[in-house]
């Protein structure tokens, strides 16, 4: 396959998937674009490297959870020294919206645990590999996080009666 060729098959097939885990860890579907195709950028120049890869989107999906992670501590930064809230989106994620905001109301790692397992549907290994810690340590992540938001979804369905 022609150079560009394989690369382009690569960004076809996953930038969507790629966009929707930066957008779930993110918040801000302008962000989760950028942070996109700066991870695809990091890929080109790596052509050569990521090419031999046995999961090229692997890599890429790696590179996007890094950038969006450096993005959000700069932002969360950013919010505690000019002390304010980070911004809520106007815009509701339908009838997933509080499910999202149970998400949101974790810790950023069991968001990433999360998202990367039950949002972007990669195995536990994957998130694993990605996170960059032991598939023990995200089994207890996701176990923690499914019982933190069953008590989140729970208490807010109580309000809502």
């Amino acid at each position: 396959m022609v150079d560009g060729d394989w690369f382009a098959q690569l960004y076809q097939e996953s930038y969507r998937s790629l966009v929707l885990t930066a957008y779930a860890l993110l918040r801000d579907m302008s962000e989760a674009e950028d942070v996109t195709q700066e991870a695809f950028a990091v890929a080109y120049g790596r052509r050569a490297r990521v090419s031999r890869m046995e999961s090229p989107e692997a890599w890429v999906r790696t590179v996007v959870v890094n950038l969006a992670r450096r993005r959000w501590r700069r932002r969360a930064t950013l919010d505690r020294i000019l002390r304010r809230e980070p911004e809520v989106p106007e815009e509701g994620f339908g009838e997933h919206l509080d499910l999202h905001a149970a998400i949101r109301a974790l810790g950023h790692e069991y968001q990433a645990t999360v998202v990367l397992h039950y949002l972007a549907d990669l195995p536990v290994d994957t998130v694993a590999s990605i996170l960059d810690v032991p598939v023990g340590t995200v089994k207890s992540r996701l176990s923690r996080a499914r019982a933190a938001l069953a008590a989140q979804l729970r208490t807010e369905e109580m309000h809502d009666a």
